[in-house]
């Protein structure tokens, strides 16, 4: 087997002659530049390492600029960013920019053999892909706490996999969009498990949940005689997040007087209880996540500008459900096998018609929707229901279609809304007349209709039907025709 080719790019000579001895003693093929500029050089006459081991800080061309130029003439070339522990701003940026990973000088020579070793390894594997279509499944799958995992099969989900591991070693905050059930709790627990904070504690406030004054007493507590009841000191979770992290979610709801003070936190490290009148250092990691549309909310001065250039230091925008299709049997299984376990019940296996369905709805809550799906399937174990269930919701139940995605209208007088109303009002006397027919005994109904019992009780539910009131009328609620 060809021992990988490393080109290394550092301006000190004693570093480079260190680091190139370390790496032939393992084996490495090492060819080496004292400049960005005699890097980008060989790699114009033809130079194709399997990795280059780039120096941040140079003089002439610094390795950021060296980085960017050299994504440009080989997009796919692997780059490993040697820095020092003060360029924490420059290291988001070489992530930004397309770096594999990078190692924090002066390193241990076993840091910097497990950076190069990931990185080679992702390359071949890569490459198995490539040469063999059948491999399936995903990349990536992690185990989170309380039963959560993170699955990545997708392009997109893959880089941003990448891309967490890069950045939670760097000690940045993390903004975390996307829309809502997509994931950004996940991600932001994944986030903190692979960072140095792992073995602290990590809290999450929903910043939506409360009113601006109990907010600013849960995430910076009180003390006593603040208000009311205040009968005693209360820390609040950036005291308990002492070296850990901390998820704000729902950011863009937070108040602008609240944005303020958490601006002063991301700054300063300190805030003054509710309350109280000296100030608290703590070292917290931020990470923060929202379903706005941050733009807008900055123009409408519901976000504050300085806040969020302070918590994008690296922003992750989350795809949603819909533009992954590839991974939802994947999420299926996953959920169901988990699930199944948690009402001690064996796992359902979903027929290709089930599937089917899944795949072509536009699942507007996500991942949620998703969960939530499974777990009404293994409580009913009826295929039928969760086939109608989908395909009701698809057709337009809340003014949306399978076809575009949930990205069209359907409540207006168009006559594809018009075709779907006449079907729902025809499909809702039939049943009222089959019940009828049957004096509301439902499984003979149900017989009638050639639909199973549970699809008969989702169809009642749906069209709002109720048994025939005394004197023998029967009633609807929410019916059309």
């Amino acid at each position: 087997m060809t021992a990988p080719t490393i080109l290394l790019v550092d301006d000190e000579p004693s570093m480079l002659r260190y680091t190139k001895t370390v790496l032939e003693v393992n084996n490495y093929k090492v060819e080496t530049a004292a400049t960005g500029e005699e890097a980008l050089e060989r790699m114009n006459r033809g130079a194709a390492p399997n990795l280059i081991l780039l120096d941040l800080a140079m003089p002439g061309m610094d390795g950021l600029e060296v980085l960017e130029t050299c994504k440009k003439m080989r997009p796919e070339q692997k780059v490993v960013m040697l820095s020092c522990v003060n360029d924490t701003n420059k290291v988001v940026q070489a992530i930004k920019l397309g770096a594999s990973d990078y190692v924090t000088k002066p390193f241990e020579t076993s840091q910097l053999h497990g950076a190069i070793r990931r990185v080679l390894e992702s390359e071949s594997k890569a490459i198995a892909r490539a040469a063999n279509y059948t491999v399936k499944g995903p990349e990536v799958i992690e185990d989170l706490e309380d039963n959560l995992f993170f699955l990545a099969a997708s392009p997109a989900m893959k880089q941003i996999r990448a891309q967490v591991a890069l950045v939670a070693k760097v000690d940045v905050p993390v903004l975390l969009l996307g829309e809502s059930g997509v994931g950004k709790e996940i991600l932001a627990r994944l986030i903190h498990k692979m960072s140095i904070r792992a073995h602290r504690p990590m809290l999450k406030v929903n910043c939506a949940a409360l009113p601006a004054e109990l907010l600013e007493s849960e995430l910076f507590g009180y003390e006593v005689g603040a208000f009311t009841g205040a009968n005693k000191p209360k820390p609040g979770k950036f005291e308990l997040c002492h070296k850990g992290t901390i998820l704000l979610d729902e950011i863009g709801e937070m108040s602008a007087p609240l944005q303020a003070k958490l601006l002063q936190v991301l700054q300063d490290g300190q805030f003054s209880r509710l309350g109280g009148r000296s100030n608290i250092t703590v070292d917290v990691r931020v990470l923060a996540a929202t379903n706005i549309d941050v733009q807008t909310a900055i123009a409408n001065r519901t976000l504050r500008e300085d806040l969020y250039y302070r918590l994008n230091a690296f922003t992750m925008n989350i795809p949603p459900l819909r533009e992954r299709r590839e991974e939802i049997p994947l999420l299926l299984k996953h959920f169901m096998n988990r699930l199944s376990q948690s009402f001690g019940k064996p796992p359902i296996q979903l027929s290709d018609r089930l599937m089917q369905e899944c795949l072509r709805y536009h699942w507007p809550g996500n991942l949620r929707e998703l969960g939530n799906f499974v777990k009404r399937f293994l409580v009913l174990e009826d295929e039928t229901v969760a086939i109608e269930e989908l395909q009701m919701k698809g057709r337009g139940g809340n003014g949306t279609d399978f076809e575009d995605g949930g990205k069209t209208d359907r409540s207006g007088g168009d006559l594809k809304a018009l075709v779907r109303n006449l079907k729902d009002d025809a499909e809702c006397k039939e049943i009222q007349k089959a019940l009828q027919n049957a004096n509301w005994n439902r499984k003979l109904a149900a017989a009638s209709l050639n639909i199973s019992y549970k699809a008969l009780l989702y169809k009642i539910k749906q069209h709002g039907l109720c048994p025939p009131a005394p004197g023998g009328v029967s009633r609807l609620q929410n019916f059309r025709g």
